[in-house]
């Protein structure tokens, strides 16, 4: 049976990778990765919080040390608790291409311009087989249309895609409202790949404590269903490769999604308690700032 498949112009020889886990943090679990048979390996995100805040002592443009925010910032985990800093990330990518034989795709999750693309180069540089996009973002400003939203990630595709050269991948919300269109619009502004689909975590509300709490639950089969349908109806009409991501619980569901048109899909298996990364996704979800 033919197993091979392309994965951002990337050809495997089986079509099941291991997407963005704890796995991916350090060189023994990564060569177990490779030792298990996964085709290519996703890593973690590296977020623009954790770049500025080291870097700059500024989150989303606001400084660490600003009183009116003392409250929100005093929520981010602390720098120590990541597991790897922006230095130490590209290391981490550098070190990896040395000691496996397997791709692996870096992720970035920006805020600003200036970070996605300073960063899109130093993991090139690092590298780098291909960069994962992580397109996390809750808008919530009301004065922000949605065209403005797809126009500013369009343009950011575009702008990687010069500045680059390995594949570039978009990981995706199922949240527009014209999807398909807007697929259409990053497939042509060049992107390798089309991740479907990102999972945001939602924080819950404990009334004993009337406080807000994470919650981390994991992706379930139930969450395949949105996959087959979007997969199924992408299938064969755009250039991109398209990745599977969430709703993968079992064999089944695997074969199910390649059926539907993914050409490699993502394999997870992530830790229920929420760690650093978990939590600061918490708290953007839960604050939003305008640099």
């Amino acid at each position: 049976m033919q197993t091979t498949t392309r994965y951002l112009g990337l050809f495997l020889d089986h079509p099941f990778v291991s997407g963005a886990s704890p796995f991916g943090y350090r060189l023994d679990t990564v060569k177990r990765l490779e030792d298990a048979g996964c085709a290519a390996v996703v890593l973690h995100s590296l977020f623009e919080e954790q770049i500025t805040r080291k870097q700059q002592d500024t989150v989303a443009g606001v400084s660490v040390f600003d009183a009116e925010f003392r409250d929100v910032f005093g929520q981010f985990p602390p720098s120590e608790e990541y597991p790897l800093g922006p230095d130490e990330y590209a290391e981490h990518v550098h070190h990896l291409k040395k000691a496996v034989g397997i791709p692996i795709i870096a992720s970035l999750n920006g805020r600003t311009r200036e970070t996605w693309l300073k960063f899109a180069t130093i993991l090139e540089e690092a590298g780098a087989d291909a960069l994962e996009l992580n397109i996390y973002e809750v808008v919530t400003d009301l004065n922000v249309p949605s065209a403005h939203v797809e126009s500013q990630l369009v343009g950011l595709v575009q702008e990687i895609k010069r500045l680059i050269k390995i594949p570039v991948a978009v990981k995706l919300s199922p949240f527009f409202a014209a999807l398909g269109n807007l697929v259409h619009r990053l497939d042509e502004a060049g992107a390798d790949g089309l991740v479907l689909f990102n999972r945001f975590y939602q924080p819950d509300i404990d009334i004993r404590t009337m406080a807000v709490t994470p919650i981390a639950e994991l992706s379930t089969s139930e969450e395949l269903r949105l996959r087959l349908r979007w997969l199924a109806i992408l299938s064969g009409r755009v250039k991109a490769s398209l990745i599977a991501s969430g709703g993968v619980a079992t064999p089944a569901d695997g074969i199910k999604a390649l059926l539907a048109g993914a050409d490699p899909v993502q394999i997870v298996k992530n830790n229920a308690n929420p760690g650093a990364f978990e939590r600061a996704q918490y708290i953007r979800a839960l604050h939003s700032w305008t640099p």
